[in-house]
Parts: C-alpha cells; sequence; structure tokens
C-alpha cells in the first residue's frame, strides 16, 4: 500500500513545512500534490496531517510514516546506487580462481592496483579447489580463473594477460651453472623440485623432456616458493619457474638462470571467465590492469 513516493512527500513536507514549498521540492504543482495527499490518506483511511495556518502539522498516525520515511528511503536510495554502479560494472564481487602457484603470485603485483583503481569491487580469492578451474567458472562458483592452460571449452572465453619464458634454476657453483643453453639429457639426473600439480600441467615435462623420452631423476614437489628456492641454492635440486617470478623471488639466493632448449621454452598466462561476463566493466578493468603490470615487469 505504502509506495517509494508517499515516503518522499512526507519527508518533504516535515522538511519544508509548507505545502507550496514540498510541492516545489518534489517538482510537483501544489493542486498535484493536495491530490496525492488526499490519495494516500484514502487510501490508508487515517488522516495524516493537519492545518495549522498555512503550515501542516503530522498526525500520529503521519508521525509514524515519517519515522518509516527516514528508515527506508536512505535504504533505497543506496540500493539505487549500488544497483547503478552493477550495471556500470563499478561495483560487485569478483571471485578469482587461482590454478597454479606461479598465477598466485602475479596475482599478489595485480591486486592493489586494481583495488585502488576498483574500491567499490570486492574481491574474493579461491585456489584450493574442490573441482576444476572450468567447472568452477561454468558453476558459477567463480567469475574468473588466472590459468596458464587453454582448454577450448563452450561458454568459457580466454585473454591473453601475459607471455614469459620459463628457465631453469641451478645453485651459482652447480655444474650445470656452466651451461648455456638447457638440453634434455641434462636433467636426467637430477632432482626436479615442482609444485603439487599433475605431470600433465608440467610444461618442462610435457613440451621439453617427453619429446626426448627423458625422465628426470626424480619429480618432488614443494609447496613453498621460498623453501624450493632455498633447496635449489643449497644444490639439493633444481627447479624450473617463470623468468619473472625467478628474478622478484630469487635475487637473495646465489642462484644461475639458464634458457631451456635453443629457443627458449615460452609460456601464456590467460584470464578465463564465461562468455556472458567478458563485457563485464569490472572484469575489462582487472584484464587491463593485469597487462599492463606483465608489460612492465616481465
Amino acid at each position: 500500500m505504502i509506495e517509494h513516493s508517499h515516503l518522499r512527500i512526507i519527508q518533504a513536507l516535515h522538511i519544508n513545512g509548507t505545502l507550496t514549498e514540498a510541492a516545489n521540492t518534489l517538482c510537483l504543482s501544489q493542486s498535484a500534490l493536495s491530490h496525492q495527499i488526499r490519495y494516500l490518506e484514502k487510501k490508508l483511511a487515517v488522516v495524516l496531517w493537519e492545518r495549522e495556518g498555512r503550515n501542516l502539522r503530522l498526525t500520529q498516525a503521519g508521525e509514524l510514516l515519517l519515522e518509516v520515511a527516514y528508515q527506508v528511503l536512505p535504504v533505497l536510495s543506496q540500493a539505487e546506487k549500488t544497483l547503478k554502479a552493477y550495471s556500470e560494472g563499478r561495483q560487485g564481487i569478483m571471485r578469482i580462481g587461482v590454478e597454479c602457484y606461479p598465477c598466485f603470485e602475479w596475482l599478489t603485483g595485480v591486486l592493489g592496483e586494481f583495488m585502488q583503481q576498483m574500491p567499490d569491487v570486492d574481491i574474493d580469492i579461491i585456489h584450493k579447489f574442490q573441482f576444476s578451474g572450468l567447472e568452477g567458472l561454468l558453476n558459477h562458483h567463480i567469475d574468473v580463473l588466472v590459468t596458464p592452460d587453454l582448454v577450448r571449452k563452450e561458454k568459457i572465453y580466454y585473454e591473453t594477460l601475459a607471455e614469459y619464458q620459463l628457465v631453469l634454476l641451478v645453485s651459482a657453483d652447480h655444474p650445470l651453472a656452466e651451461v648455456e643453453q638447457l638440453m634434455p639429457e641434462h636433467l636426467s639426473e637430477e632432482i626436479l623440485f615442482i609444485f603439487p600439480v599433475s605431470r600433465e600441467r608440467l610444461d618442462i615435462l610435457k613440451y621439453f623432456l617427453a619429446p626426448a623420452h627423458i625422465e628426470p631423476l626424480k619429480l618432488k614437489q614443494v609447496e613453498s616458493l621460498e623453501i624450493m628456492l632455498q633447496m635449489t641454492a643449497l644444490k639439493r635440486g633444481v627447479c624450473v619457474l617463470p623468468e619473472w617470478l625467478a628474478d622478484s623471488k630469487g635475487g637473495h639466493f646465489k642462484l644461475k638462470k639458464i634458457q631451456i632448449g635453443k629457443n627458449g621454452l615460452y609460456q601464456k598466462l590467460f584470464l578465463a571467465m564465461r562468455i556472458s561476463d567478458k563485457t563485464t566493466a569490472y572484469i575489462r578493468k582487472f584484464i587491463a590492469v593485469g597487462q599492463k603490470t606483465a608489460n612492465n615487469s616481465f
């Protein structure tokens, strides 16, 4: 029964005190405002105002409605602003899935700048999946997925965030430190530190060692990047990282970077999203910030 316009009328009458000034505030004619007041009182079957000369005084029922107006109108106003921000892509919640350890390190370098530029967008980070990243996108558990793997799926769209080179890291006094270009046979007697992911997602195996039918002496999973770098520096094994990550995190260790193969081993980082979301303004901004960050640091 009570509408938004009714609450605005009673608030305007209370603030302005006279019918004329309230009508001006509401951009109505005095007769139109009088008609709406009579209609509201008839609809509610209660008197809301009493005249005192030129002024209007609220009745007990009017005071109750005014109290409701002061509670409800700010909430409605904020909701309208928020919905407008949603429609313009300036506000919302972006749930970011991270599918690899270097992806997470990349994300930490991007989030600060993005949140400064989009302060009204909330961020949730999901990096321990109970499902595959693409499944999470399709099931709406996440909104975007940072991944090095481009897997064609219906309803999924990819944007390239960055291209980078993978390098082998060895201790500065490791025998391989003298090698300019890594060959597959160089790793046949080495312990290779890897992050806890499936073999199918290890580019060094998939694109470099498998074609040569060579396996490292042992694959050893290490969850912490810091520990992986420490163990590599102590000649407990070797590891493969994106060059940008090796440069940013390995500087205080005595390590040597070695190019993988004659032409290097390159990878891309993608942002996967649902096709229906690819024009969402804050997702476009996230892509732009991510690409700019990559261009400046990779």
